[in-house]
């Protein structure tokens, strides 16, 4: 036979893993010091500057 549960323990079981999820994200975020966070940003926008300067133009997208 099937395992009975208990739809209401299980949707608040998976509601609390949610928020912890979002608590260690939010721990991560905010759990940095002011130059931890400021070499994240500068990474980020490096990597984004690289990968905007490797894109190609599609031909017939943009020009007639």
């Amino acid at each position: 036979m099937a395992e009975i549960i208990n739809l209401r323990m299980a949707r608040k079981a998976k509601a609390r893993g949610e928020a912890e999820n979002q608590a260690q994200a939010n721990r991560a975020l905010h759990g940095q010091n002011k130059a931890a966070r400021a070499t994240v940003k500068a990474e980020r926008q490096r990597a984004e500057r690289l990968l905007d300067g490797a894109r190609r133009d599609e031909p017939g997208k943009d020009q007639p």
